[in-house]
C-alpha cells in the first residue's frame, strides 16, 4: 500500500463514520471489500452521489485493492472495519441462536 492509497483509506473509513448520505457510500464501498456476499455490494453509480474528492479516494482505494489482493483487517483494518459493520449493519450483529 502506498502513502496515497493510505491516505485515501484513513479519509474514507473517517468518512464513513458519519453519519450523512455522503458516510452511507462511503461505508457500502467500504463494507462491499469487506464482505460483499454478506454486507452488500456496491453500485458504482454511487460514485456520482459523493463529492469528487471522495470519488478520487474510492478509485485510490480500488486500486489498493487490486494490487494487495488482500482484505482490509490484513492491512491492520480490521478495528476500523468492525466499528463500520456496527455502525451501518447492526442486524449482521444479531444472535439468532435463541
Amino acid at each position: 500500500m502506498d502513502e496515497q492509497q493510505q491516505s485515501a483509506l484513513v479519509r474514507l473509513i473517517r468518512i464513513a463514520q458519519a453519519d450523512t448520505g455522503q458516510s452511507r457510500k462511503v461505508a457500502d464501498f467500504l463494507l462491499s471489500w469487506w464482505n460483499a456476499t454478506t454486507c452488500g455490494g456496491f453500485d458504482p453509480t454511487d460514485l456520482w452521489a459523493v463529492d469528487a474528492g471522495i470519488a478520487q479516494d474510492m478509485i485510490h482505494v480500488i486500486h489498493l485493492i487490486a494490487e494487495a489482493s488482500a482484505y482490509p483487517d490484513t492491512l491492520g483494518y480490521r478495528g476500523a472495519f468492525d466499528g463500520l459493520v456496527r455502525q451501518w449493519r447492526p442486524h449482521l450483529l444479531v444472535d439468532h441462536s435463541r
